[in-house]
């Protein structure tokens, strides 16, 4: 690389530091620290948990929208240079051109300013340069006051060229002059905002007697700007499954008035041509052009809020709290096949499998209720969680019958969210882990442990199969895997991973960690036994100093040599924590003890910062594991409701005071499991006395929420809620 080379690399790479710290209210130096934190192979859950002095204490979101806008600049960057050298090697860019190109904030802008220069496919405009009537749409666009039109075309026509007549050399130019119009980045600047400010999207159905879930649709109009993202990604779909015809419409008058107002400048024999050429330009070329670039801009921002919601929904999923220390009986409902039966132990590990037929067509109930009972009593059970989908009502309704049955053993269920146990049941790392289970027999051990440990589960499944999101199937696959798996990582390095008993599946989200590193710790953890020093691990195969560096401090040994690694605190800063210590006259072994959380209570955090020479919010973190070593974050959320009796449908009453659990947060609501085999809907306008923008502001999945009936609908199996208090 040359020093001009290395100097405008710079002096872009400064210019995108700028950018993102003004987008985002942040300061230059933070984004340059953390941009160059990236370049140096740092993750972001490690930079926001242990590299705070250096970035200011920004948290992981502002990290990740660093390191987004960083990813969409950079590619930027590269099309401006790519979009520069190819005007340059027509020999047509100029000082102007390359300017204006360089100083684009937008892609679009950049392909707006390309767009005269690119190579096209044969077009009308292509055909009529070709057959040499350039030079008369050059003469049109001088607007000559004197001269006759036909008979300045009719110096064009040859037959040879194709041109028979004075009237199809002007159509040429014409032809020649809206594409020209076309692909002029001021005008296609002016009629974007328009159609954007006044556009309106139209949908109609393509048989208004068919039935469809699209209905609403059929006859629908809504002004572009206003239209919510959920409503976008739902009109797309119809028009994906040819349901609806869409279109946006705008008034084209008042476009074509404005257009020629920018291009004719006064009388001339050649005002008429030019105005019968702006408007062929706006209808033929432009607003189609526009109506898809502005579907596309509506759709992509549709589909980040999507994105966002379901990130949003599945990190709240994951973080809920874990049912410990309980052996659990995990029901997997079906018809024609049974229901399967999973015992797990207060550790997860498998103990038995069974099938019953408790439901049609069979109804054995007498059998099934004697599998349950020797189940119940020889493994002492003290939980039975059923899976929420075929059958699960009738489950349900035997499983309470067997709870009251038993008094004696203070029994409870709970209906879970069975999404992504089948995916998870039939993938290679299902088959890998119980090779001798059927499908629908893993599926039942998936549905027991994802209520002991919702997270070590839930990381086995493809995260958009797990079910908390909206039109997750209708966005963008690549840019939704690559945004829930940073939620995955996120929340796992969140709540820290115990080395001696993680499975690959979650040790691969552990910060610096892939899925070969994963299998070798664990495949080192069999060979040489439990690890029992943090250090150990920079002799696991393909483990490097950066990846030890990146993933130790989100790796637990509970039970080791060393009391601080069973701590979130960094080997690296060890020493200062040592030092701590001996300021506080304690050693490591009074790590959580009352003696130590007494002393830590009352440091000045500032003044022992300074004194140890370390950060304030490195000491900061210290002090709060040092206080709470064991921790785990997930514990201080409310528990899961369980249930002994069965609720349902018919028993509902509108005013109805229920305690519920939300399953799913949508655009328009919210999906609360109250005890019947279908969610109930919290509509957004229920949510709160409050005006609610949108329902995050108001619910997250997994929230314990008490609601109102509203309405029942039996026949459709629905239920209308309210969170607002009857008066």
């Amino acid at each position: 690389m040359t020093d001009t080379t290395e100097t405008a690399a710079r002096e872009a790479a400064e210019r995108m530091n700028r950018q993102i710290a003004a987008e985002l209210g942040l300061s230059p130096a933070q984004v340059r620290t953390v941009a160059s934190l990236l370049d140096e192979g740092n993750t972001i859950p490690f930079i926001a948990r242990y590299r705070k002095e250096m970035t200011g204490e920004l948290d992981e979101n502002q990290l990740r929208s660093i390191e987004e806008r960083r990813n969409y600049l950079k590619g930027l960057e590269d099309r401006k240079n790519e979009v520069i050298r190819l005007i340059g090697e027509q020999d047509k860019l100029t000082p102007e051109l390359e300017d204006a190109i360089r100083k684009a904030v937008k892609l679009q802008e950049v392909e707006d300013l390309y767009r005269p220069y690119r190579q096209k496919r044969k077009t009308r405009a292509s055909v009529a340069k070709e057959r040499g009537l350039e030079p008369l749409a050059e003469w049109l666009l001088s607007q000559p006051r004197q001269g006759a039109l036909l008979a300045e075309a009719a110096k064009y026509v040859r037959e040879d060229k194709g041109v028979t007549t004075p009237e199809e050399a002007i159509q040429g130019a014409m032809d020649i002059m809206a594409e020209m119009w076309a692909d002029d980045a001021d005008i296609r600047r002016w009629v974007r905002k328009f159609t954007w400010d006044h556009g309106v999207l139209y949908s109609k159905a393509k048989d208004p007697e068919a039935e469809s879930v699209y209905e609403m649709y059929y006859q629908y109009n809504e002004p572009v700007k206003r239209l919510p993202p959920h409503r976008v990604l739902a009109i797309n779909r119809g028009e994906r499954e040819d349901v609806l015809s869409v279109a946006v419409e705008v008034p084209v008058d008042r476009v074509v008035e404005e257009l020629r107002r920018r291009v004719i400048r006064g009388p001339s024999v050649a005002r008429d041509t030019l105005a019968a050429a702006v408007e062929d330009s706006y209808k033929r070329l432009i607003a189609p052009s526009i109506e898809r670039e502005l579907r596309g801009e509506l759709t992509e921002k549709a589909e980040e809020h999507a994105i966002g919601i379901f990130s949003e929904n599945l990190r709240n999923l994951l973080l809920q709290p874990p049912v410990k220390g309980r052996v659990v009986l995990g029901v997997d409902p079906a018809y024609r096949t049974g229901c399967k039966l999973a015992v797990v132990d207060e550790t997860g590990k498998l103990l038995e499998v069974a099938v019953t037929y408790p439901t049609p067509p069979h109804n054995k109930k007498a059998e099934a209720e004697a599998v349950f009972k020797r189940i119940i009593g020889g493994y002492g059970v003290q939980l039975i969680v059923i899976g929420n989908g075929t059958a699960s009502r009738e489950t349900e309704q035997f499983v309470a019958q067997v709870i009251k049955s038993m008094p004696e053993r203070n029994l409870q269920y709970l209906i879970v969210s069975e999404a992504g146990a089948s995916v998870y049941s039939a993938s290679k790392l299902a088959q890998e882990e119980f090779p001798e289970l059927d499908v629908a027999e893993r599926s039942a051990v998936s549905i027991a442990r994802r209520l002991q440990d919702p997270l070590a589960e839930l990381v086995k499944i493809e995260p958009k199969a797990i079910g908390v999101g909206q039109y997750q199937h209708d966005v963008t696959q690549k840019r939704l895997d690559e945004s829930l798996s940073g939620v995955v990582e996120s929340a796992v390095n969140h709540v820290g991973v115990d080395v001696n008993t993680a499975s690959p599946s979650l040790l691969s989200y552990v910060s610096g960690i892939n899925a070969t590193l994963a299998r070798n710790i664990v495949k080192s953890r069999e060979e040489i036994g439990k690890f029992t020093d943090r250090k150990q691990l920079q002799k696991v195969p393909r483990l490097g100093a950066k990846t030890f560096e990146q993933c130790v401090g989100f790796l637990r040994i509970s039970d080791g040599d060393n009391p601080l690694d069973r701590t979130p605190i960094h080997p690296e800063s060890y020493d200062v924590v040592k030092r701590l210590l001996r300021e506080l006259d304690l050693d490591v072994a009074a790590i959580g003890t009352e003696p130590l959380k007494e002393k830590l209570r009352g440091l000045k955090a500032e003044e022992v910062a300074e004194k140890l020479q370390v950060g304030v919010p490195t000491l900061r973190d210290i002090v709060d594991s040092l206080m709470r070593p064991g921790r785990d974050p997930r514990d201080e959320l409310p528990p899961p409701i369980f249930h002994t009796d069965v609720l349902d449908i018919e028993d509902l009453k509108p005013g109805m005071e229920l305690q519920g659990t939300v399953r799913n947060v949508v655009d328009f609501g919210a999906f609360v499991d109250i005890g019947i085999k279908n969610d109930g809907l919290v509509h957004i306008s229920q949510l709160s006395d409050k005006f609610v923008k949108h329902p995050t502001e108001a619910v997250a999945v997994g929230d314990t929420v008490t609601v109102w009936v509203l309405g029942v609908d039996v026949k459709k199996g629905r239920v209308s809620l309210t969170m607002k208090k009857p008066r």
